[in-house]
């Protein structure tokens, strides 16, 4: 194929899915039978295609009638529809056969058109009226616009509106009926056609001079003939509701020239028991590369000749013997090339006065375009099918009329709760609601699983299409980059804070220092001199003790604002663990003896790369929050266990567990976060800071806790670098 595809547009779609999928086999059967790529779309409006035909970026597009005359003196070709034998067409007036209107009656009602360039729903229409001395825009009350025939005439039936148009074959209310039934069913009998405009020459297809004389003429005669060659696709032609198309000029239709392309067989006879062809008709006078002149009257397998015949023969004995029809799909190399054939063998019965035997009908038709089309086919159908995400189908009121394997998998109870489906509702909320371009799908959070949501109105039938994702591990990514933004405007906030706290508060602290100092000494004075005053200080040193401890108290607060917003050291050196964790347990020693009993389990470790004051101030942080997360009420069966270990790829593993009364889930999964505390007078930092270390030094921090079970933190550090044998630096 060429490597440039042909392009097609056509004008607005008049349905949904049915035409869009029925347009897209047209285009593959087009590119088939050319050999070159036919790309088929929708133009949003009838303005933009007639713009790009103007502006010539378009190969091929369907137009309305206007826009094929415009355009007949420009282009290649125009190949005007025939619907119903006819390639010219009608409008009529329709309003309610209960509320029957004439011409004169028209007055102050309302119209609901089609489209402003739509030829049937509204052009010709309008020309009728004027015609008879009727300006629509003084006539009626009330003029809207659609964007469907079937809209327009449910807007009648609905009492929306008054009187609509549509396009009719012939000017002839049955024929007209017919049309309206397929557009409203059974409803059509409560529409009345009064008036049917003149004729004008129907839509069709515009071949431009985009595309080479060649390629436009091959298109033409693919085009002409498709519904015609006996190849199985005159169904391709539903998107046009068309039966054909004949090619006009100068406003009349000329015949269409002869094909380029091959033909497909197209075969009807007439057998007797004996497989006789009392009948035998083909509209090429051709079948299977052979004439069929003078073959009437001769066997089927002498018309046809053994190895198309061969196939025939077991079908037509098996109706003989068991008198049902039958059908056979079979292929046949023909000129050098494999075809498809389907054949239908009927029997009837001839009269009895004609004192014959049995007769069969035949009838074998090649198939191989449609077979050709069959993969692509079932691709687009099972597309719903084996769609690994939910896929539902929904009236505008949420009846559930479709939905696919997976979204009965996710959704269990999508049809026990109908409408009141969250995923359901939520869909209808969002048409509703009418949401603004740009604004982000709606998602639903089910389960614990977040589901995002892809929203399509459909129109014929209306309805609404819903995709859902599972954007659960997007989310929970996203939350993570939140949770570390947030950390680090926290981090530069610290700092800042940390920085301009840390001068005055040391001279807070200095100066509380110093005034306890001389109340010392002021209060040994007078005690000395045996003065009665000094009981009076007291009251103020027990005052000023509290505030130096709430001070520096303050201060270990800034201290850990500032090691949490503060990078890790450039210069690590090698650090031994054990001793670290020795020191560390120490200094907590005055605390832990009024709160739990220590049980220790240390083995042998590595050491870490590290800065051994941020590595202590690491596991003092978690042996504190340990201790305090026990009631000193129970503190002969408190226990804190501290176990440090080499994990099995050599990391550095420590245990620091408390028996106390455990986290709930929503603040474990917030362990970390700074601020968060079980506990009233925490400042809710030892442990963000601790994760900040942690993770600085190339580590990981986790924590696992159940309500009543206390809580388990575990660090695991990466092993320190080998370091290099001296001696192997030599070598060489």
């Amino acid at each position: 194929m060429s490597a440039t595809p042909i392009r097609f547009v056509l004008f607005p779609s008049l349905g949904e899915v049915r035409e869009h999928v029925r347009v897209d086999l047209f285009g593959r059967a087009l590119s088939e039978r050319l050999g070159r790529k036919v790309v088929v779309e929708f133009a949003p409006t009838y303005e933009l295609l007639e713009s790009e035909l103007v502006a010539g970026r378009v190969d091929m597009a369907w137009a309305t009638a206007e826009q094929c005359t415009a355009f007949e003196s420009r282009g290649r070709a125009v190949l005007r529809a025939v619907r119903s034998g006819s390639w010219s067409y009608h409008s009529s007036l329709v309003c309610r056969a209960d509320e029957p209107l004439t011409l004169a009656s028209l007055k102050g009602k309302r119209a609901a058109w089609v489209a402003p360039r739509s030829t049937g729903g509204h052009l010709l229409a309008v020309a009728h009226l004027r015609a008879q001395g009727l300006e629509p825009d003084t006539l009626f009350a009330e003029q809207r616009f659609v964007g469907t025939y079937r809209r327009a005439l449910n807007a009648v039936l609905d009492g929306e509106a008054d009187v609509a148009a549509t396009f009719s074959n012939h000017p002839d209310e049955h024929a007209m009926r017919a049309t309206l039934a397929t557009y409203v069913g059974r409803d059509e009998r409560r529409l009345l056609p009064f008036s049917f405009t003149g004729a004008t020459l129907s839509d069709g297809i515009i071949l431009t001079r985009r595309l080479s004389a060649t390629d436009a003429a091959a298109l033409e005669s693919i085009l002409t003939r498709m519904n015609t060659d006996g190849a199985g696709l005159e169904m391709l032609m539903g998107p046009f509701r068309v039966e054909g198309f004949v090619r006009s000029e100068d406003g009349r239709v000329v015949a269409p020239p002869r094909s380029t392309t091959r033909s497909g067989e197209y075969l009807v006879a007439e057998l007797d028991a004996d497989t006789r062809c009392r009948r035998l008709w083909s509209p090429t006078g051709h079948a299977f590369g052979r004439a069929l002149s003078g073959a009437e009257g001769s066997l089927l397998v002498d018309a046809l000749g053994d190895e198309a015949a061969g196939p025939l023969l077991p079908l037509i004995h098996a109706v003989l013997r068991g008198s049902a029809g039958g059908r056979q799909d079979y292929r046949l190399e023909v000129a050098g090339e494999t075809r498809s054939y389907v054949a239908e063998v009927t029997p009837h019965e001839a009269a009895a006065d004609e004192g014959q035997g049995p007769r069969l009908g035949l009838l074998v038709r090649d198939v191989s375009g449609l077979r050709s089309l069959e993969d692509p086919l079932y691709r687009l159908a099972s597309f719903p099918l084996l769609h690994p995400e939910p896929l539902l189908e929904l009236g505008t009121d949420g009846e559930l009329r479709y939905a696919n394997p997976a979204a009965f998998t996710a959704f269990p109870d999508l049809v026990a709760r109908g409408d009141k489906h969250p995923l359901v509702y939520a869909a209808l909320m969002w048409i509703w609601r009418g949401a603004p371009a740009g604004e982000p799908a709606p998602t639903v959070h089910l389960d614990g699983r977040y589901w995002e949501l892809s929203v399509a109105q459909l129109w014929d039938p209306p309805g609404l299409r819903v995709f859902s994702r599972d954007v659960t591990l997007r989310k929970q990514l996203e939350a993570r980059l939140i949770q570390s933004d947030r950390l680090s405007a926290l981090g530069s906030l610290a700092a800042a804070v940390g920085h301009e706290m840390n001068n005055p508060l040391a001279f807070v602290l200095a100066n509380l220092s110093y005034m306890r100092e001389e109340l010392d000494r002021l209060k040994g004075s007078l005690r000395d001199g045996g003065g009665a005053r000094a009981t009076e200080l007291d009251g103020v040193m027990e005052a000023l003790s509290d505030t130096l401890e709430g001070a520096t108290r303050l201060k270990h607060i800034v201290q850990d604002l500032r090691t949490l917003s503060r990078k890790p050291p450039e210069h690590q050196a090698r650090v031994e663990v054990q001793p670290v964790l020795e020191h560390a347990l120490k200094l907590i020693r005055g605390e832990l003896q009024h709160r739990a009993r220590l049980e220790r389990d240390f083995h042998e470790l590595s050491a870490v790369d590290a800065d051994e004051a941020r590595l202590s101030q690491l596991f003092l942080n978690l042996l504190l929050n340990a201790i305090h997360a026990m009631d000193p009420a129970d503190a002969a069966t408190n226990v804190l266990r501290v176990a440090a270990y080499t994990g099995p790829d050599g990391e550095v593993v420590v245990e620091v567990q408390d028996s106390g009364k455990g986290l709930s889930p929503e603040l474990l999964s917030r362990i970390f976060e700074p601020f968060a505390t079980a506990r009233p007078n925490s400042t809710g930092l030892g442990l963000s800071v601790s994760h900040a270390i942690a993770t600085g030094l190339g580590g990981t921090l986790r924590a696992e806790s159940r309500e009543g079970r206390g809580t388990l933190l575990t660090v695991t550090l990466p092993a320190a670098a080998q370091l290099a044998d001296p001696r192997t630096l030599l070598v060489g």
